[in-house]
């Protein structure tokens, strides 16, 4: 129950973050937002990593190679969410993301050789379908951001294919500072390109409120993990759509139409199953 409870205060933070990022770049450009939440959020794991010493570990090529990748992975992902965000519904992008699981479990059987059952592949292909009906080619719904959200769940799959080779003994807290440092950089070089506004009090404390909450939700999801049986606990991370439909309707008085209701519904119903599936065949392996 402390597992279940944490994850979905973990998805109800990163959902808060992604919610006040929307709001503060309708006033903030893009990049200069990003800059500023990465400068709070670098500063913040910073201290973390030096607290627990490991700010400057040890780190084979290979690792490093590695975590260059998934940074790389990182930047794009960052970039491509936040360009369908600002003119998106945070329902509607928030759906698209839950395809990420599927998207893993499809990359994981291409690109690393494991084993995926006809059950799983039925899953997938019901998991996309459901991303058609929220995206719907060729309806007036569709546009180039849908495609970009697209892209950022692309780029999550290539940034957790890199993490999941990376040894076990490279600190978490430091691969989670170094991606924030890069995002932060990229935001304040782009932002060069642009005129700089200078936020006022309610931007400041949005941008305060985006970094904390992405912070809290970082800290939650380790210790969700960490506390309950993954079967039980990973299922609860769809509660990130449930706050996605929340928070756009009080903030920002969007609602989901049915067909996304539905394609969402789709994507949920198909991710649970996955990752089920998959602890049970995990079970039944042995070792």
């Amino acid at each position: 129950m402390r597992g279940i409870v944490l994850m979905n205060l973990a998805m109800a933070f990163f959902t808060l973050n992604d919610t006040a990022m929307k709001a503060v770049m309708e006033v903030l450009p893009m990049m200069q937002a990003i800059g500023l939440r990465g400068l709070l959020a670098t500063l913040a794991l910073a201290g973390i990593a030096w607290r627990m010493g490991v700010l400057l570990p040890p780190l084979a090529p290979r690792d490093r190679r590695l975590i260059l990748w998934r940074t790389l992975a990182e930047l794009v992902a960052t970039l491509s969410f936040l360009a369908a965000l600002i003119h998106m519904p945070i329902a509607e992008i928030s759906a698209i993301l839950q395809v990420l699981p599927l998207a893993m479990t499809l990359a994981a059987a291409l690109f690393l050789g494991e084993r995926v059952g006809w059950r799983r592949v039925l899953a997938i292909a019901t998991g996309f379908l459901g991303v058609l009906l929220v995206i719907r080619p060729g309806g007036e719904a569709f546009n180039i951001w849908a495609l970009s959200g697209l892209l950022s769940v692309a780029a999550v799959v290539l940034r957790d294919l890199a993490t999941r080779r990376l040894a076990q003994a490279v600190p978490s807290v430091f691969i989670a500072m170094v991606t924030a440092g890069a995002v932060m950089l990229m935001g304040f070089a782009g932002s060069l390109l642009g005129e700089w506004v200078t936020p006022g009090p309610r931007e400041v404390g949005l941008i305060l409120l985006a970094a904390a909450a992405l912070i809290l939700g970082l800290v939650t999801v380790v210790a969700a993990m960490r506390v309950g049986d993954v079967a039980v606990v990973s299922p609860f991370r769809y509660a990130s759509l449930l706050w996605a439909i929340v928070l756009g309707w009080l903030v920002f008085g969007h609602l989901p139409d049915a067909l996304a209701l539905t394609g969402a519904v789709l994507i949920v119903a198909s991710g649970v199953f996955t990752l089920l599936r998959e602890q049970k065949l995990k079970r039944a392996r042995p070792t």
